[in-house]
């Protein structure tokens, strides 16, 4: 018989629901915007006083099961009905190849030798999912004995062969501190009614040894734990606590968020200005130099609400005012970067490389934590990421949410769906420039793209841990085009089949890459250059920049992006390589998931569709993709190179981790791939061209045509371009110059519309290194309606803007003129 089931309030139960396939699966192998000048107080805790009853350890020990589980459900719902069955296949599985011999060496075969740290964090974690079937009402394995009892054998096995307190850590810390206890500790709360107490006393010493407090490194103690993985050992820590009955323990966990030991030096509450954390420009670090809000911040995002929900209404509540810093995350840092319901790519680092966190099950990740800490929010901010979320949830068929999640998540999504007082939001339109991580976000109604660019500051890429071996370009001005009718661009296999070597949006050199490094650990690659980032106006338009430093090669370029309401500009000048090998810009290379589809046409005529078709078009004038929209290219004397192929790779190509290694299956996709060949060793190259997102072929030879872009300059000193129908002129300076009468004395991106009698004036410094910057506009300028503390105006018929850059960290700086 399975143990009985403390019943939980319908609050508590929607509240621990999204989590459940969320923080107890997914946690991150990693090392938090302006710091707060003091550290906090230590929260009220039940520490301090009187030790709280047994049936609030018990009561917390409940929430952490519905936390995995969700609960009673009502099995004849079909979104309900879905969950189950795939969780009862997945346990299913597990259980039936599960080694129950007395002699056994290993749990299951593929798992050896169980003494591998990889080997037995993934034993663990099997065991935690027949552990979910055993303790879930209504799956094939709930309440049986015989499943109860060889949990508890297989947790006692892997405590003497392989993971206890006398042994000593070896190969990826990660294994022994995160991933192993946290897995462990699941299955103890589940099974907690059946552990003897001798056999919980060894897990709980050996989870002690190895993660004894969320503030420190265990193998490396002066190394102060951050970020995600502050978050991982602060749950760990609380589930520990609670099952000794310690409560200094959960004290501890909750208070390892704030780090009251370090007087909030390493909070997960504030925003960083340097090293790991949330950024105030919305930007989120980890590893010291990695954009990568959708892998570790998630991560932490889903640990600071699992606490939340974990202790909400415990003697050790987490109480910390601070935490509003999640809350503005949410709409800062996350929102901008999920696209209906899918996390960018640009943000989610190495994790790309993993077959089983594609975008959509790191946005299914984001989606559930949000709608967690929802429960715990003030109203005030919680009812808008309902709709947003909402919204997400209603537009992705192709990849529903509710096939991603477990019964928790199920449950918390039908209510928000069903709740008529929630209204889904529309996609959020803006512009967003994340200085902090060198990354762009350009959101409109139907598509939005994200640029991942680099510098000195932030990694073109990390690898390590057998993963990312082909991340060489994804940090080169990659960018990411997504549209509404093509959900499943980067989710449908498109990493194990896409050339690596032509990445959208990069300029490369052709040379053959090795395999980035398969070792233990990590690594990144920072570039020479400074130049990365770019400016905003009115929230709707933007300016990008970088300058290419390309790794293991004497390529250097200057690289433009505008971004307007129906499309982006793409301008690249000083293209310069002395190798000897071809230097290549990327247009397009998009997936087209089934051979056939996808009509391509270059200046009016239709082209073959047939596999290994390729073909130069000098002088091309413009092209149109169906389902993706057009491109134009301006200059005169265009070669564009045109090419469908059928890509096969797999995953193990890209992946060779301990426990992330992906399948050598064969994956085969389509593509349609545009570039542009600037010849070998090119000297001051360059190319200019303009997508048009969701536009149709006739709109396309219509802009084509008429030219309603001027490209004023595109040379290694400014780059600049006109718009007429908006009055907006966008430009990079590179250096002191000038160009259509603007004249700048330094490195700057800079945005100016004129509207009516108005103008206004966004300046910043994607360099991160000047002092002040000094621009002089060529038209009169009357007097100033509004400016930035940072910007002082001198009028007249050749007004100048001087503008403080110093300690801005490329952040825009505006003004409003007349």
């Amino acid at each position: 018989m399975g143990r009985p089931r403390a019943a939980l309030s319908r609050r508590t139960l929607l509240a621990a629901g999204a989590a459940s396939a969320v923080v107890p699966v997914v946690t991150a192998a990693s090392s938090a915007g302006a710091a707060v000048p003091a550290g906090p107080a230590a929260p009220a805790s039940a520490a301090d006083g009187d030790a709280p009853a047994d049936d609030a350890y018990e009561s917390a020990l409940a929430r952490a099961e519905h936390l995995i589980t969700g609960g009673e459900f009502d099995p004849a719902d079909a979104d309900f009905a879905a969950a189950l069955k795939t969780l009862d296949a997945s346990a299913g599985d597990v259980w039936q190849r599960l080694d129950r011999s007395t002699g056994r060496t290993a749990l299951w075969p593929d798992y050896v030798p169980v003494t591998d740290p990889g080997m037995f964090t993934q034993s663990y974690t099997r065991l935690r999912t027949v552990a979910t079937a055993w303790a879930t009402p209504g799956a094939a394995l709930s309440g049986s004995d015989e499943v109860a009892d060889a949990l508890v054998s297989a947790l006692r096995f892997l405590h003497g062969a392989a993971y206890n307190a006398d042994k000593r850590e070896s190969g990826n810390w990660w294994f022994w501190e995160i991933g192993a206890p946290r897995a462990l500790l699941d299955c103890c709360v589940l099974l907690r009614a059946r552990i003897p107490a001798a056999d919980l006393a060894g897990h709980l010493a050996a989870v002690s040894k190895f993660a004894p407090d969320p503030d420190r490194r265990t193998n490396s103690p002066s190394l102060a734990e951050t970020g995600a993985n502050r978050a991982d050992k602060s749950v760990i820590v609380a589930l520990h606590g609670l099952l000794a009955g310690d409560t200094a323990k959960v004290a501890l966990a909750r208070d390892g968020l704030s780090d009251v030991r370090d007087k909030g030096r390493n909070s997960l509450f504030q925003y960083v200005t340097s090293g790991d954390g949330f950024y105030a420009d919305g930007s989120f670090v980890q590893h010291d130099t990695v954009a990568y809000t959708g892998s570790y911040g998630g991560v932490l995002l889903g640990g600071a609400a699992y606490m939340s929900a974990l202790l909400a209404g415990s003697p050790w509540e987490v109480s910390d005012p601070r935490i509003s810093v999640m809350y503005e995350a949410v709409t800062r840092t996350f929102s901008p970067v999920i696209f209906d319901g899918l996390m960018m790519d640009a943000v989610r680092g190495r994790a790309v490389s993993r077959e089983r966190t594609a975008d959509h099950t790191d946005g299914a990740a984001a989606v559930s934590a949000i709608l967690l800490l929802a429960s715990a929010a003030p109203a005030a901010v919680a009812d808008g990421w309902r709709a947003t979320v909402k919204g997400w949830i209603e537009r992705n068929r192709t990849d529903p949410y509710l096939g991603l999640v477990g019964i928790a998540q199920v449950a918390l999504a039908k209510e928000l769906l069903a709740d008529r007082s929630v209204a889904a939001a529309d996609r959020a339109t803006g512009h967003h420039v994340f200085a902090d991580m060198d990354r762009v976000v350009h959101r409109r109604p139907g598509w939005s793209m994200a640029l991942a660019l680099s510098s000195k500051r932030i990694a073109a890429y990390e690898a390590g841990n057998g993963e990312n071996l082909h991340g060489w370009y994804t940090g080169d001005g990659m960018a990411y085009l997504y549209t509404g009718d093509d959900l499943g661009q980067f989710g449908d296999g498109f990493w194990p089949t896409v050339d690596p070597y032509r990445l959208p949006g990069t300029t490369v050199d052709t040379r053959p890459r090795a395999d980035l490094t398969t070792g233990s650990g990590t690594g990144t690659y920072l570039p020479g250059n400074t130049v990365a980032g770019g400016a905003v106006l009115d929230g709707r338009y933007g300016a990008a920049a970088m300058e290419l430093a390309a790794q293991g090669s004497t390529l250097r370029a200057r690289k433009s992006w505008f971004f307007l309401d129906n499309a982006v500009i793409a301008l690249g000048a000083g293209i310069t390589a002395s190798d000897g090998r071809t230097i290549e810009t990327v247009v397009e290379n998009r997936n087209l998931h089934a051979p056939g589809g996808r009509r391509l046409t270059v200046d009016g005529a239709r082209q073959p569709s047939a596999p290994g078709w390729n073909r130069t078009f000098h002088g091309a004038r413009w092209a149109h993709l169906d389902g993706v929209g057009g491109y134009v290219f301006p200059s005169s004397g265009t070669s564009l190179g045109a090419l469908r192929e059928e890509r096969t790779g797999r995953w193990s190509d890209l992946d060779t981790g301990a426990d992330t290694a992906g399948s050598t299956t064969p994956v085969t996709r389509p593509y349609a791939t545009l570039w542009l060949d600037h010849g070998v060793s090119p000297t001051d190259a360059s190319y200019a061209y303009i997508l048009l997102p969701g536009a149709s072929a006739a709109a396309t030879a219509v802009l084509a045509h008429s030219r309603p872009v001027r490209i004023v300059a595109n040379n290694a000193t400014a780059q600049l371009v006109e718009v007429a129908r908006t009055g907006l002129t966008a430009a990079t300076f590179w250096q002191a110059g000038a160009a259509a009468g603007f004249t700048s004395d330094g490195p700057a991106s800079v945005l100016l519309r004129r509207h009516g009698g108005g103008i206004s004036v966004a300046v910043a410094d994607p360099g991160h290194g000047g002092l002040t910057l000094t621009l002089e506009l060529p038209f009169r300028v009357r007097e100033v309606v509004r400016a930035d503390a940072t910007v002082t105006v001198a009028t007249g018929r050749r007004p100048v803007l001087t503008v403080a850059v110093a300690g801005s960290r490329g952040r825009t700086h505006t003004a409003e003129l007349r």
